[in-house]
C-alpha cells in the first residue's frame, strides 16, 4: 500500500474546513449517528482519530464519553490530547492494520481515513470493529468514497476542487490535496454496506452523502430497541 503525504499537525485543522466542502454536515451526521445510539458515558474508539476532530464533534453532542484516539501519528494524537483534555481520553499509537485495543466499546467511529487502505483492509478492519464493539454498538465511517461509475468519479473530483477553492483553498493547498489523492483507494458506499454485512454488522444505511463524502454506519445486534 502506498503511504500518504503526512500532514502537519499544527495546520490539519483550518484545511479541513476548506476540503471537506460540507464539513459541519459532514461531521456533525456521524456524531449524531453515535448520539443516537449511546448509553450514558459510551465507551468511544475513534480510529485514525488525528486531531480528534469526530471525537469532539461526537464529545459535544452525548453524556460523559470515554474516548480512546487511535492514529499512527504522535504528532497529531498531541493536538487531539490537548483538544480533548477535559474528557481525559486514552491514547494508542498504532496502524489500521493493527490489532485493536480490546474493547468493548458502544461506538468505533473514523473519519477520512479508511479509504487509506486496500480494499482486503477495510474488510478485515470491518472485522476487527465488528470484534470489538458490545452487543448494540454502532460503527461510524465517515469517508471519502467512490462513485458507482468513473463518470460519477470525475464529478466528484470537480465538485470537490470548486467547493474547496470557493471555501479559500487555494492553488499549492490544492496540488497537495491531488497529490496525497494519489494514493487514496476509493471504494463505494454500497462495497462498503456490504462489507460490513460480512462482517457481521446489521442495519447498515447511508446517512449523508454529497458527491465524494459520505457517512455511513452500521449495527451490532444486542441492542436495547433491537438494534
Amino acid at each position: 500500500m502506498a503511504t500518504p503525504q503526512v500532514w502537519d499537525a499544527t495546520t490539519y485543522d483550518a484545511a479541513r474546513r476548506r476540503l471537506v466542502p460540507d464539513f459541519d454536515a459532514f461531521y456533525g451526521t456521524a456524531a449524531l449517528v453515535v448520539a443516537r445510539s449511546a448509553p450514558v458515558s459510551p465507551r468511544i474508539l475513534d480510529l485514525g482519530a488525528g486531531t480528534g476532530l469526530l471525537s469532539q464533534a461526537v464529545a459535544d453532542r452525548v453524556t460523559a464519553p470515554r474516548l480512546t484516539l487511535h492514529d499512527a501519528s504522535a504528532s497529531m494524537l498531541d493536538v487531539a490530547r490537548i483538544r480533548l483534555a477535559a474528557h481525559r481520553p486514552s491514547f494508542c499509537i498504532g496502524s489500521l492494520q493493527d490489532a485493536l485495543p480490546p474493547g468493548p466499546f458502544d461506538a468505533v467511529i473514523s473519519a477520512l481515513s479508511i479509504h487509506h487502505l486496500q480494499d482486503s483492509e477495510k474488510r478485515d478492519l470491518f472485522g476487527k470493529a465488528f470484534s470489538v464493539l458490545a452487543p448494540g454498538g454502532v460503527f461510524v465511517n465517515a469517508d471519502q468514497v467512490a462513485g458507482p461509475a468513473r463518470w460519477h468519479d470525475q464529478i466528484y473530483r470537480e465538485m470537490h476542487k470548486t467547493l474547496s477553492r470557493s471555501l479559500g483553498c487555494d492553488d499549492a493547498e490544492w496540488s497537495g490535496a491531488e497529490e496525497r489523492m494519489r494514493v487514496d483507494v476509493y471504494a463505494t458506499v454500497e462495497a462498503q454496506l456490504g462489507w460490513l454485512t460480512e462482517a457481521g454488522f446489521e442495519r447498515g444505511d447511508c446517512f449523508f452523502k454529497r458527491f465524494g463524502f459520505a457517512v455511513f454506519a452500521a449495527w451490532r445486534h444486542g441492542g436495547s430497541d433491537g438494534a
